[in-house]
Formats: C-alpha cells, structure tokens, sequence
C-alpha cells in the first residue's frame, strides 16, 4: 500500500470516536487474516496442481480400463466419524 493510502486510512480512522476505532481495527485485523488464508491457499493449490492433473488422469485410466470401483460414500463416513 503506498503511503499516501496509509495517510488516508489514518486520517479516517482518526476522524472515528475511539470505540469506533477500535471497531474498525479489529474488522481490518479478521479481513487480513482471511487474505492471508485466501493467499496461502491459492500458493499452496498452484503448488500443487500438477500432482492434481496427474492424479485425475491416472483416474480417467483407471475408469476407461475398468479398474476403478464406485466409491461407498457410507463406508468411508463411518472410516471418518466414527
């Protein structure tokens, strides 16, 4: 952010009550971590990806060649929750 930006949030954020302040940092501070997650997601699904596409054509094979099995979703819940 370039520094006249920052100038101009100061100055609205001076121009609040103080719990109003407080209120907006706060709100700023839950925005930043969630665009922090949003960007670390986003590196790590980029990262990733190959691995991804090889993974969906090894499956497409397997279907095509008849060596795949529909998945039993109930079985794997009960692997998952119980």
């Amino acid at each position: 952010m370039s520094s006249t930006a920052i100038a101009t949030m100061t100055k609205m954020l001076e121009s609040l009550p103080e719990p109003a302040q407080e209120q907006v940092v706060e709100h700023l501070r839950d925005y930043l971590e969630d665009l922090q997650d949003d960007l670390q997601w986003n590196i790590l699904f980029k990262r990733t990806q190959p691995q991804l596409i090889a993974a969906a054509r090894r499956a497409k094979q397997e279907i095509a060649q008849g060596l795949a099995k529909p998945m039993d979703f109930d079985q794997t819940c009960e692997r998952f929750f119980s």
